[in-house]
């Protein structure tokens, strides 16, 4: 799925991002610096990493509410992150365009769905992959039940394998001019202590 005008090796990502899944459920994550763009999609695939198993926490039926608490906020703090990273994985593209003097073409179209917003999309498939086929082979499970989701893991590949054909397409489309990019701002308003209600007038009580 590479191309001369990519500005990334989709297919080196598909495989890379799985095989971290698998990796990190072994290993400690260890940070590594290198290129920035892939530095970006590994930080930011790690955070929907721990943001995953936070949330099976919050899920625990028996669990504290003091417990629960601190996920909620383990949560909130990983959400944030993780929102942080698309845009800096988009602001990394849009500085490799400006590098590379790509100019956009007079029909230049502007996309709906960044390419951060895809790569966050198939990191969460990676992490979706990694599961169901662990539910595929559980020794406790029915038959019935790792039949069903062996079919499920069938359409999660396929689905992966069609939206790094979407990623693919979109950086040629970037790389040609025929396409161009803005960062989606996402604006997240409950971490900021000057947006959120809740936090802004505890202030005023002070």
């Amino acid at each position: 799925m590479t191309s001369q005008n990519s500005f990334l090796d989709v297919d080196s990502l598909l495989e890379t991002q799985l095989s971290q899944v698998d990796e990190w459920h072994q290993t400690q994550y260890v940070p590594e610096k290198g290129d920035q763009l892939l530095t970006l999609i590994t930080e930011q695939h790690h955070t929907n990493f721990e943001l995953w198993h936070e949330e099976d926490k919050a899920r625990d039926p028996e669990a504290s509410d003091s417990v629960i608490a601190d996920v909620k906020r383990s949560i909130d703090r990983l959400n944030q992150r993780r929102n942080d990273k698309i845009e800096q994985i988009d602001e990394a593209l849009l500085e490799l365009l400006n590098q590379r003097k790509i100019k956009k073409l007079e029909d230049a179209r502007l996309n709906s769905e960044t390419p951060g917003s895809m790569i966050d999309r198939l990191s969460i498939s990676a992490l979706k992959i990694y599961h169901m086929e662990e539910e595929t082979r559980r020794p406790d499970a029915s038959s019935e039940h790792r039949l069903n989701c062996e079919t499920k893991l069938h359409l999660l590949l396929e689905q992966r394998r069609d939206l790094g054909e979407c990623l693919q397409e979109i950086l040629e489309d970037l790389g040609s001019g025929r396409k161009f990019l803005k960062v989606y701002r996402q604006m997240k308003m409950y971490n900021d202590s000057s947006l959120n209600p809740v936090l802004y007038q505890k202030k005023t009580l002070l």
